[in-house]
């Protein structure tokens, strides 16, 4: 608990938060925000949950929709010693969250100083006050009324999941689904004649990396759906094929690996289909071995890359994370609980292949995202200033921050310039922070770009034309949107 309380103040924003302090810089930085707040939003890469947009149902309370499915919240609160199921994390296998809204939420409300200097408190602040109107900063003395005002809110259809997204000028909004989903929910959204634009991305990871569990399973699934073997090499990469044509009927623009590294391999296709033989009877008699996983993993990523010169599917690579990292909480409540951790990563040699083969292909997008912001300047902004087919995806997950977002275009502008890069996206899964998200994203590209005009590096009126491009043209051009 917080030896001093802070005060409550009622729903009110600094007009001026992540704007330079210095006041002429400041008011460069305004004035190219001005030019760009009201953009439209294109967030191409997220984990929001279609079926919100599918039903249009209200959603249930402020607890499961504001804390329970955000695991930045929920490690925060479980490092300070709150078990995750006072924070509505369910066990697996269990039926039903733990634990009552309202006391989730009073716990929560009571430990919300944890969250200061953090991302997490930004956005939340933004959702409290721009959203509901609700008393900043959330505190024991205002859950009670915080609680009651969201739940009204919510109970309104001006808060349904259709209305906030068109309240919030979201343009596009790409979910991200495994091969082996049906889609059903964009199914859902395409007969319902909403106009909102809800597209899919493919994400493969459940039947290209051998050390999922469930591999095998996966497979034959991907086969039924498919109607084509995937236990021969070239039946799996047809079946991928397949997969992958069924995703793009329902708006996919794009692919997504999320590997362990960002290593790639480009075999001969005997010894390809070797490795494929190896690895499918590893998995069987559980001898596989973590080397063959791992250049399975690299092989996939180049055969993913001559996929998307066939069909155009932009790829994404969000590699460096040692997922899982909390073995104990891995086998009490699965993935995506808050327990995985950067770790360092290496691109240059491990994209080589890949590169190789295909980096020369202006037909080709490849994003990469990094969580070892060490290989910036270092490797990423060199590869990305020279390889037609190599773009930066923004900061990510850990450093999807203030500082994280400016360190991004400290480090990659000079090397890489603006326009390798891809704007922003807010990869989350909590829906109400995507515009936040974005408005912190356009107030540190404002800042950064402030300072280029203060220093005489950039006219205004070009900073102006790099803030737009950032914001909207430049995630629409890279995801082709």
């Amino acid at each position: 608990m917080s030896a001093e309380p802070s005060p409550t103040r009622t729903a009110a924003l600094h007009p001026d938060r992540l704007l330079p302090a210095d006041p002429g810089t400041r008011a460069i930085a305004r004035r190219l925000y001005a030019e760009i707040r009201a953009l439209p939003i294109i967030s191409p890469h997220g984990h929001t949950d279609p079926r919100w947009f599918a039903t249009n149902e209200p959603f249930s309370d402020p607890a499961s929709l504001l804390l329970t499915p955000d695991h930045y919240l929920t490690r925060m609160l479980y490092s300070q010693g709150v078990p995750l199921e006072a924070l509505g994390v369910a066990p697996e296998g269990a039926r039903g969250a733990p634990g009552e809204p309202r006391a989730i939420w009073r716990t929560f409300a009571e430990r919300y100083h944890l969250f200061r200097g953090t991302p997490s408190r930004l956005w939340l602040d933004w959702v409290l006050a721009e959203v509901f109107g609700a008393e900043i900063p959330l505190s024991a003395a205002n859950a009670e009324r915080a609680y009651e005002r969201i739940s009204e809110r919510l109970a309104e259809p001006a808060f349904r999941p259709r209305a906030l997204f068109e309240r919030f000028g979201i343009e596009v909004l790409a979910t991200t689904e495994s091969p082996l989903d049906t889609l059903e929910p964009h199914a859902a959204i395409r007969e319902s004649g909403w106009p909102g634009r809800v597209i899919t991305a493919y994400r493969p990871d459940p039947v290209v990396d051998p050390e999922t569990p469930g591999f095998l399973r996966h497979l034959e699934r991907f086969g039924t759906l498919t109607d084509i073997d995937p236990f021969s090499w070239r039946g799996y990469l047809a079946a991928h094929r397949a997969r992958r044509a069924f995703f793009a009927s329902f708006g996919a623009t794009s692919t997504d690996h999320g590997h362990p590294t960002a290593r790639t391999a480009d075999l001969e296709e005997r010894a390809a289909e070797a490795l494929f033989e190896r690895v499918v009877h590893g998995a069987r008699s559980k001898t596989l071995a973590s080397a063959d996983a791992e250049a399975f993993r690299a092989q996939m990523l180049t055969e993913m890359a001559r996929m998307s010169l066939e069909d155009g599917l932009v790829m994404q690579l969000h590699p460096g994370a040692c997922r899982n990292h909390n073995t104990a909480l891995f086998r009490r409540f699965g993935a995506n609980i808050g327990a995985d951790i950067p770790r360092p990563t290496d691109y240059v040699e491990a994209l080589r292949p890949l590169l190789a083969r295909f980096g020369n292909e202006g037909a080709l997008t490849l994003i990469v995202f990094t969580l070892d912001e060490s290989s910036y300047s270092r490797e990423l902004a060199p590869l990305a200033g020279h390889y037609p087919a190599l773009k930066l995806g923004p900061a990510w997950w850990f450093h999807d921050s203030p500082e994280g977002l400016m360190r991004f275009r400290e480090r990659t502008t000079e090397t890489a310039g603006f326009y390798n890069t891809v704007g922003f996206n807010d990869d989350t899964r909590a829906f109400l922070s995507i515009p936040a998200r974005h408005d912190a994203a356009r107030r540190i590209d404002c800042a950064f770009l402030a300072r280029l005009v203060a220093e005489h590096r950039l006219p205004e009126e070009e900073a102006v034309q790099v803030a737009r491009d950032l914001a909207y043209r430049l995630p629409k051009q890279a995801y082709r949107l």
